[in-house]
């Protein structure tokens, strides 16, 4: 897999449960040479849980990507002004996100990122993490599944016995996803 030069912006909301395997995904995008931009959401930038402290994730980011963190509004916004990237990923991204996209709303540094970046014609691609994927989410990623320019790393149910609406995306196909979506490609089979 050959990301070479490529400007991967790399946005983290706050399905904190899957921030290891965000983490590892992002190690695996640098090693095919890419240029990655950290982007988090306020509350995942911000956020201590049981899965880890808010530094130590933000630490772990800024080591795998070597820059600094956008994390706020007035910092993403100059990201589509002036074309800062070939392509843009949502990783983990929640039901929250999923229906402020598929709804024009742009009010974090996620989301707005993704609008300013969206305006260039570029691919978005999204990788799911959300606890109503098959329930209240389900029509956000239907609408996002039908628009232009946005593509999904493939995903399937993570636990359907305890939670049966559950859906997250298989982080280890970030790599061959972004190839694809920036040849305009949709990776196949979306469902897993």
């Amino acid at each position: 897999m050959d990301l070479k030069d490529k400007k991967i912006g790399f946005a983290m909301c706050g399905s904190f449960c899957t921030f290891k395997k965000a983490m590892a995904a992002a190690r695996a995008v640098k090693e095919c040479g890419a240029d990655i931009m950290p982007i988090m959401s306020e509350t995942s930038y911000n956020t201590d849980t049981r899965f880890g402290t808010a530094e130590d994730f933000r630490n772990e980011l800024k080591e795998i990507t070597g820059k600094d963190i956008i994390s706020t509004i007035k910092d993403a916004e100059p990201l589509g002004p002036k074309a800062m990237l070939d392509i843009l990923v949502i990783i983990p991204c929640t039901g929250n996100t999923l229906a402020k996209l598929a709804n024009g709303i742009a009010d974090s540094s996620v989301t707005l990122a993704a609008k300013a970046h969206l305006r260039n014609c570029r691919p978005l691609v999204i990788a799911v993490s959300t606890n109503d994927g098959l329930g209240a989410a389900a029509q956000n990623i239907g609408k996002l599944l039908a628009r232009r320019h946005i593509y999904f790393v493939p995903f399937g149910q993570d636990d359907c016995i305890h939670k049966p609406n559950s859906l997250v995306a298989n982080f280890t196909l970030l790599p061959e996803t972004i190839e694809a979506a920036l040849d305009g490609r949709q990776l196949q089979p979306i469902l897993g």
